[in-house]
């Protein structure tokens, strides 16, 4: 799987993209309000079950490395984890090593992720769940179209503590209004 932005070329997930993965799931500022620190084995454990072949009917993540067209440097990763039954809906993810925050790649690989997800997949709805407090990632979601659906009270635990999840939905309808 290939997709190719103005400034950014996402693809599949493949063995050699460990170095990166585990980059990202080790930096405190990259996992701040994804899950606390974990270890290599685990992290390891997330990293080969991304690995098999992405199919929208399953229930594996569709991860993409996100690369610098200029550079071909890996700089994060995005995708969606497909819930086809019984709604054809799926939730969006995404994350980015700290040197490339700040840059606008967030919204242009979540943009050709929502197309590729709609359009060629035909899916009807993406969710995104982020914990409160994670502002970046809230804004992203909306400068794409999602709406706030809720807020989940004390829906998980990060450090110890019970946080709250805002809750966010795209529907197809919106992104084709969007566009």
């Amino acid at each position: 799987m290939k997709l190719v932005t103005e400034r950014l070329i996402l693809e599949s997930i493949t063995a050699d993209d460990w170095p990166l993965f585990l980059r990202l799931y080790q930096d405190p500022e990259v996992i701040r309000y994804i899950a606390d620190p974990l270890s290599e084995a685990e992290i390891r454990t997330r990293f080969e079950a991304r690995l098999p072949a992405w199919d929208k009917y399953g229930e594996q993540w569709l991860c993409l490395v996100m690369r610098e067209k200029a550079s071909e440097d890996a700089v994060g990763m995005t995708g969606f984890r497909p819930q086809w039954h019984p709604y054809r809906q799926a939730e969006v993810g995404y994350g980015s090593l700290p040197l490339a925050q700040g840059k606008g790649y967030g919204k242009e690989s979540l943009r050709a992720v929502l197309d590729f997800a709609f359009n060629a997949c035909d899916f009807h709805k993406l969710t995104a769940t982020v914990t409160e407090g994670n502002i970046a990632s809230r804004r992203l979601l909306e400068s794409c179209g999602f709406l706030l659906e809720g807020t989940l009270r004390e829906n998980y635990q990060l450090a110890g503590q019970w946080r709250d999840d805002w809750q966010f939905g795209l529907l197809v309808s919106e992104f084709r209004g969007v566009k």
